[in-house]
């Protein structure tokens, strides 16, 4: 039987905790305090293979860094888009491609879009990761 929605996206918070100093959630948090990263699912594709074998989840997980005006914003954001290292969100996911038993595979598609993000009349710098689970 496939994970459900929730399992992967606790799996999904679980591996983003192996990155030291990053606070994490399984959904979008009401408030923020960077950085912080969370998974928020796109999509799920059925009947990948016979007999409903193979359900697709694309997720987007989300990194907050910092404020989009402070320059170690940027600095913490060359780690987190790094191939590989402490601070990869590539490594980091991808450390465990079965998120704890939950899911067959998982590939990081790729970081997609850096962009800022308001919140309480503040501008953070945020990075989006696309991420194909197969549940």
């Amino acid at each position: 039987m496939p994970a459900s929605v929730s399992q992967v996206a606790t799996g999904l918070k679980t591996r983003l905790a192996t990155i030291s100093g990053l606070r994490t959630f399984a959904y979008q948090p009401e408030q923020v305090n960077p950085p912080v990263g969370y998974p928020v699912l796109n999509s799920v594709t059925y009947h990948r293979a016979f007999a409903g074998g193979d359900v697709v989840m694309d997720w987007s997980v989300y990194v907050i860094v910092g404020r989009w005006t402070d320059s170690r914003a940027f600095d913490t954001l060359d780690g987190y888009l790094s191939y590989d290292g402490v601070t990869s969100l590539r490594a980091a996911i991808e450390g465990d491609k079965t998120l704890g038993g939950v899911a067959r595979t998982l590939i990081v598609n790729s970081s997609i879009s850096i962009e800022p993000q308001s919140q309480a009349d503040a501008e953070f710098m945020t990075v989006r990761v696309d991420v194909t689970v197969h549940a």
